[in-house]
């Protein structure tokens, strides 16, 4: 014996059956158990007829597959072993058929008898097993030979058995029942004279007669009473020497199910045949959402004749929302009521036909479910809405101007009685809707003007418009005011005319308007010229002061910049004034980068844009020699701003304090520059003064401005601003980040030619690789696909298209951008308010600044935004 666990089970077992030897000499194959059902011991026939040895942890049995009489597989919890450790009754004489491991089959009869020890306590069970042959030869084939018959002749499933010439050698109650027939009506003929499909009697037999089972085939059988019933056959066949001597069928009644499924395809046909012609765009789909059916108003909306048992999901071949937006088709509204199982309530979408047109429709998708529940389909029928829509809009847009309308729009009877009255008519003459409505429209003329009307009346019954018809009328409080007046005649359906519509539109406002704009137009040419004169002489003055060309190119840039960043802080306050805070921020912080270095203290001032102006300037001059010579031209170095409103018998005064330390020793030049120039002259002009002291420890520049006595002042409210950033000097830095350019491939994306050299020229001179320019959204699209790119600068603005796709080309490919323009955030794609952004007009250095913060190792791409779909 094979003692596989042994333990307190395994001694109540040897007490049980003796010593392991006695085991092994049995002809019986014996197999036991503990109460939990792992295997204690087996013996030498055990193994014998397995083929096999089980592992330690085996349960139950220890065959190696376990089968019904009838080929049904048995689970190990459900072996014969598991029954009785469950029950604690015995089992005998069990037929099954046990499968070695080398294929081969083997017909055994089990007797299991369950084991308990002194107490009574059930301990395990003992299986003892033998082959069906060896239970024939004892005797004991009788009582199972008894069992079967009975099983077969009683059994409720309906069951016959046919030799291998197709005889029905045998028929069970429950077939003969099923079909109708007696034994001997039934028995003995061949099985081909009981099926109405041949063919599927054939296929049956060939599939038995290759050793292959049949499994619920659907067969037609003919009844004795002639109907005919629609089984499921299952079936396998038995062979003797490699030869098929017969077939054992199952037999299952489906009539009813078929006749159900029946009636159902035919009321779906009908049904179909119903829809087909109704004049509403009606589909069908499958539980998939596959096409099934289509009829011709679908066909004729959709504008084609979709493919059924193909496309999926809806006749169109593109959907789009209300708002114009792409619609997967797998987010259509039948989609949605597949996956979620629901009827879907007035869902409008617009459909593409093939040649371009769109249809606006109201979907009603609803899903199919058979009796048990089980989802088959959707049914979903379309309005085409396309002309209600274009009316309702119309309508609303008619609605929507007569009501926000700042022109009186006034509707009226032939006889002059005032029908409607919209809000513009209230503002232009004061009379409220019912104060008006149904009073005679001379309440509001003129009483020497009173005959317009009646000639206005008369032109309108003979259907005549009368445009721009100038002329006065009266307000409630009895002001007269000049009008311009269209009428048209108001006609019903039958074309028949029954009334007026009259716009009034106040010329007073139109004629201020008109002066106001020449004004506008006036103010803006002062404005440029100026501008452009200022531009002139910074420009003029670089130039005769300036070394060499390229001081002279740098200089004037950094002045047109500094003139740019205070035409974008007075914009930003509609050319109101601007705050000293924000304006020493803009001239002395690069691109907004807070520098330690710098502190600025003072009240909250405002200026008018004038002084503005100059004081910008004024702090850029400073700001520029204190980054080259001064204090800001080492990480050590310190600058302190400070300023102050003084009021007096002289008036305000805007008092400034500039204050270097920490910085190289500093002279006092020995001829004087544009900057100081500048400085002295602007402030000259608008009865300041300026002192500046080239003290050795640092410079020290005091500024008094005069300012109006509107300037807003908030002493409460001071600037300290203290911020942190490199230590490193501007030019260190810029030097250092060109030099990290070289060979950087740069895409440029901008539309002004001159503006797109300047850039290339700068970037060039960095030693970047430039990609373009690219003037179009094309041309920079098609770079993008096709060109290596490691950064791209682009307008926001393309001749009046948005750049919104190059950015999420860019994004997509994970390419870093930023923004070159003169538009402000606002002004950008609504996606990529928060990109990195320069402004025009542009430095070297913020271009070259802003590359290297782009293609940093640790710079972040920008990411386009996700929106919902």
């Amino acid at each position: 014996m094979n003692d596989i666990r042994p333990g307190r089970e395994i001694e109540a077992l040897e007490k049980t059956f003796g010593a392991g030897k006695l085991l092994d000499s049995l002809p019986i194959g014996v197999c036991c158990c503990g109460c939990d059902g792992r295997i204690r011991q087996i013996n030498r026939r055990a193994r014998e007829l397995w083929g096999r040895s089980p592992e330690t942890d085996e349960r139950f049995d220890g065959a190696y597959r376990l089968f019904l009489p009838d080929g049904t597989p048995v689970a190990r919890e459900e072996a014969p072993m598991a029954q009785v450790l469950r029950t604690a009754r015995p089992v005998r004489n069990r037929p099954f058929n046990i499968e070695r491991p080398d294929g081969r089959r083997i017909k055994i009869v089990a007797d299991v008898e369950p084991l308990f020890d002194e107490d009574g306590a059930l301990v395990g069970a003992v299986n003892c097993f033998r082959e069906a042959d060896e239970a024939a030869a004892a005797g004991d084939n009788t009582q199972l030979s008894s069992d079967v018959d009975d099983s077969f002749e009683n059994g409720a499933v309906a069951l016959h058995i046919v030799d291998r010439n197709g005889i029905i050698l045998r028929a069970n109650r429950a077939e003969l029942d099923l079909l109708g027939y007696e034994e001997a009506e039934y028995v003995g003929h061949h099985i081909s004279e009981f099926h109405a499909d041949k063919a599927a009697l054939e296929h049956i037999l060939g599939q038995l007669a290759r050793g292959q089972k049949v499994d619920q085939h659907p067969a037609r059988l003919i009844a004795k009473d002639g109907s005919i019933r629609h089984v499921l056959v299952t079936s396998n066949a038995c062979f003797r020497d490699g030869a098929f001597v017969r077939t054992r069928c199952f037999t299952i009644d489906v009539t009813a199910s078929r006749h159900a499924e029946e009636q159902a395809q035919e009321r779906e046909r009908r049904l179909q045949e119903v829809l087909l012609e109704v004049p509403v765009a009606v589909y069908m789909t499958d539980a998939d959402g596959v096409l099934t059916f289509c009829n011709r108003a679908a066909i004729e909306m959709a504008g084609r004749e979709p493919r059924i048992g193909h496309d999926k999901w809806c006749v169109f071949g593109r959907l789009f929302s209300v708002e114009g937006a792409p619609l997967p088709l797998e987010q259509s509204t039948a989609a949605t009521a597949l996956r979620e199982k629901r009827f879907v309530d007035s869902v409008e979408f617009i459909g593409e036909r093939p040649d371009g047109s769109r249809v606006r429709a109201i979907a009603y998708p609803m899903p199919l479910f058979k009796e048990n529940g089980r989802l088959v389909g959707l049914v979903n029928m379309m309005v085409d809405i396309s002309e209600r829509h274009r009316a309702e809009v119309e309508s609303a847009y008619l609605a929507a101007i007569v009501s926000s309308s700042s022109d009186a729009i006034v509707s009226k009877t032939l006889d002059g009685i005032i029908q409607s009255w919209n809000a513009g008519a209230t503002r232009i003459f004061g009379y409220l809707p019912e104060e008006i409505i149904g009073q005679p429209v001379t309440t509001i003329i003129p009483p020497e003007l009173q005959d317009q009307e009646e000639e206005i009346l008369s032109r309108l019954r003979r259907g005549e418009r009368i445009n721009h018809f100038e002329t006065e009328r009266l307000t409630k409080d009895g002001r007269r005011i000049d009008i311009s007046l269209t009428i048209s005649p108001i006609h019903d359906r039958s074309g028949r005319i029954i009334g007026a519509s009259k716009i009034a539109r106040d010329i007073t406002d139109r004629k201020r308007a008109e002066r106001l704009q020449r004004l506008l137009i006036s103010e803006l040419n002062h404005r440029v010229k100026n501008t452009l004169a200022t531009v002139q002489s910074i420009a003029n003055q670089t130039v005769r002061y300036a070394r060499n060309p390229q001081e002279a190119a740098a200089s004037f840039s950094g002045r047109i910049q500094a003139l740019a960043h205070t035409h974008d802080l007075l914009t930003r306050n509609s050319w109101q004034g601007a705050d000293v805070l924000r304006l020493a921020r803009d001239q002395l912080l690069f691109d907004g980068a807070e520098d330690s270095r710098i502190s600025f203290s003072g009240p909250a001032l405002t200026l008018d844009p004038h002084p503005t102006l100059h004081l910008a300037l004024i702090l850029h001059e400073l700001g520029t020699n204190a980054r080259k010579y001064g204090s800001l031209s080492v990480p050590e170095g310190r600058l302190d701003v400070n300023w102050t409103l003084r009021s007096g018998n002289e008036g305000s005064r805007l008092l400034l304090s500039w204050r270097e330390s920490g910085g190289p020793p500093v002279k006092a030049p020995t001829q004087r520059g544009f900057g100081t120039t500048l400085i002295k002259r602007s402030l000259a002009s608008h009865g300041g003064e300026v002192s500046i002291d080239y003290r050795a420890e640092g410079l020290v520049c005091h500024i008094m401005l005069p300012v109006p006595e509107r300037t807003h002042s908030d002493e409460s409210g001071f600037a300290n601003a203290i911020p942190v950033t490199t230590s490193r000097p501007a030019a260190e830095r810029a030097s250092s980040e060109s030099a990290g350019l070289r060979d950087l491939r740069v895409l440029v994306v901008e539309d002004e030619a001159l503006i797109a050299m300047d850039i290339v020229a700068t970037l060039t001179e960095a030693g970047c690789k430039v990609v373009g320019p690219a003037a179009t959204v094309e041309t920079a699209e098609k770079l993008i696909a096709t060109e290596e790119i490691d950064a791209a600068l682009l307008d926001a603005n393309l001749d009046g298209r948005s750049v919104e796709t190059i950015a999420v080309k860019l994004t997509r490919n994970r390419i870093p951008f930023a923004f070159l323009t003169g538009y402000e955030r606002e002004a950008l794609p609504e996606a990529f308010r928060e990109a990195p952004l320069i402004s025009k007009p542009f430095t070297r250095s913020a271009a070259i600044d802003m590359l290297s913060l782009l293609t940093a190792s640790d710079s972040t791409v920008v990411r386009m935004p996700s929106r919902g779909g």
